[in-house]
């Protein structure tokens, strides 16, 4: 989830309240905070175990959760992407020892979305891998198809920023990035640490 928060105390307030997600079946993490480039753009990502235990949230306990953050943000986007694999071995959705999320959104032509995903695997996983202080990361794929998303987690904005300027442009050279998608965004994410669960 994306938004730009009008009201950043009463959003701030309203966000713990999201606590309440820990009883609910299927519900295993939930972490973001605030966008580096965009003054008062909020991200959220929330983790379950399968659609159909978020489809079960949705229409029991959202609402009441969601409600003490009415009117404190405005153009939210939802999206909903399911895991395809790891970027770097091991992926959990743990965000207390982050200080940083990177994400990255991707619109795919879809007869390039094979050479896409493979791209994904073979030169852009192991580079971020590779790099001191990446952790962990997730590619996935919305129903769509031709959307897919990567989240990595970072344990300071000085190791990301290294790994940016060194080998971004190498990199979407190596893998046919332009060849490959419409459209890129993406954002780079200081973890607000009250708003995990």
């Amino acid at each position: 989830m994306r938004c730009t928060v009008v009201d950043r105390r009463g959003f701030e307030r309203g966000q713990r309240k999201w606590a309440g997600l820990l009883g609910e079946p299927g519900f295993r993490a939930q972490g973001g905070g605030w966008s580096r480039s965009r003054p008062g753009v909020a991200h959220l990502f929330g983790f379950w175990e399968s659609r159909a235990f978020y489809d079960s949230f949705m229409a029991r306990s959202h609402d009441r959760l969601a409600a003490s953050q009415n009117g404190t943000y405005k153009d939210a986007q939802v999206r909903l992407f399911e895991y395809r694999f790891d970027v770097k071995v091991g992926f959990r959705p743990q965000f207390t020892d982050a200080d940083l999320l990177r994400v990255a959104h991707c619109r795919v032509r879809r007869e390039r979305i094979e050479h896409y995903t493979l791209m994904q695997e073979k030169v852009w996983n192991p580079a971020m891998a590779g790099s001191p202080g990446m952790l962990r990361g997730v590619f996935a794929q919305a129903q769509a198809e031709d959307e897919f998303l990567v989240l990595s987690m970072w344990d300071s904005a000085a190791e990301h920023g290294k790994y940016r300027t060194e080998r971004i442009e190498r990199l979407a050279l190596r893998a046919q990035l332009g060849a490959d998608v419409t459209a890129v965004g993406g954002d780079v994410i200081d973890l607000e640490p009250s708003w995990t669960v």
